[in-house]
């Protein structure tokens, strides 16, 4: 029985631990676009710009990352083994930065939903990133959409 359970966390903890911070932050982004369960096109394109323009990597690459990160959301049971990533390799202004895309995912369609609100807000809130960072980055991604 001992066993089993210490099979179950080692089993979780390679899951976590199998994660590169690209594929965390990509996975956070996908998790973005799923959370209003309608599927844009601007949203996928987005993700695949910020993909292109922050880790500097090749589309074809960028395409890849995003079928991965897809992929790990799908078998994903919650936000902590991509969050746990970012927040062990990240420093706080990228975490901020990583905030600031996930606006603009949530508002590349032109339209924020209360869903993609509230996940942007507990990813922030797992990423430790304070609030008064949070509404900023809103408010500039918000004011650059219109």
């Amino acid at each position: 029985m001992i066993d089993k359970i210490l099979a179950f966390f080692q089993q979780e903890e390679a899951k976590t631990e199998g994660h590169k911070p690209e594929l965390a932050a990509a996975a956070l982004l996908v998790e973005i676009m799923n959370a209003d369960h309608e599927l844009s096109p601007e949203e996928f394109e987005s993700i695949k710009s910020i993909l292109f323009e922050t880790l500097f990597i090749t589309a074809e690459v960028a395409n890849e990352l995003l079928v991965t990160a897809k992929q790990q959301v799908r078998t994903a049971t919650d936000l902590f083994q991509f969050t746990e990533v970012i927040n062990k390799n990240y420093q706080y202004e990228e975490k901020v930065t990583l905030i600031e895309s996930l606006w603009k995912v949530a508002y590349s369609d032109k339209q924020l939903d209360k869903y993609e609100e509230h996940m942007v807000r507990r990813i922030a809130d797992l990423l430790y990133v304070s609030h008064s960072d949070f509404m900023q980055t809103k408010n500039r991604i918000k004011a650059a959409s219109e």
